[in-house]
């Protein structure tokens, strides 16, 4: 497996193409930290974008569903999909309307779905989706039974035709507007939690890995 993804006519940054990352681990970094993707494909004609949970394991990237789900049964059947996720880490405020933009991590990936069929793979995924979400968490829980299983289809892409693109740093504003008397930065951003609410009858105590739980 090489350490840089080759790029492709698809994966290719061209709007601020400094902004494109094209290293295996950065793009696995961006698809790790994030808990959410946006799936695309086209059916009947028609452009559909799904938003559903998803994880990596080495150069597989799953999501799953309900067997009868038409995202699910469409991207079964081979047809291209394109997968999205974003990162923000923050507001870049200039000192012109124009120059306002947004710090963040973002990666695309392109290709056909394939329906993991083998038990035992699926076992190991579902698993990995528990630990993706939330760490330590599986070694505690009941794992999926046969007829959750069989209510679950699981699908994989392979993270072969994949990149990413990423903007940090502050404002860049035009010359003649850094003598404004206005304030301009950078405001950080980040995904964080609140206090766990037990469930109703719950005895057991909070668990470390909820309690200190960080993306």
């Amino acid at each position: 497996m090489t350490a840089t993804i080759e790029t492709t006519d698809r994966t290719r940054v061209r709007r601020l193409p400094k902004r494109g990352v094209y290293d295996r681990e950065a793009i696995y970094a961006i698809l790790d930290e994030a808990l959410i993707c946006h799936v695309g494909f086209v059916v009947d004609g028609a452009p559909v974008v799904i938003p559903t949970i998803h994880w990596r394991d080495g150069d597989q990237l799953y999501f799953h569903g309900s067997s009868a789900s038409r995202m699910l049964r469409n991207l079964r059947d081979g047809v291209d999909a394109c997968v999205t996720v974003t990162l923000l880490d923050g507001l870049v405020l200039a000192r012109s309307a124009f120059h306002h933009s947004m710090n963040y991590r973002s990666a695309v990936i392109f290709g056909k779905a394939r329906l993991v069929e083998d038990r035992e793979e699926a076992l190991r995924a579902l698993d990995a989706l528990v630990e993706h979400v939330v760490p330590g968490r599986s070694r505690e829980i009941r794992g999926p039974n046969e007829i959750e299983l069989k209510a679950t289809m699981v699908l994989a892409i392979p993270i072969e035709e994949a990149s990413a693109k990423v903007r940090t740093g502050g404002p860049i504003d035009d010359e003649e507007d850094y003598a404004m008397p206005v304030w301009a930065g950078v405001l950080p951003m980040k995904l964080t939690t609140q206090e766990p609410v037990a469930d109703t009858g719950v005895t057991a105590e909070v668990p470390e890995y909820v309690r200190q739980y960080k993306r």
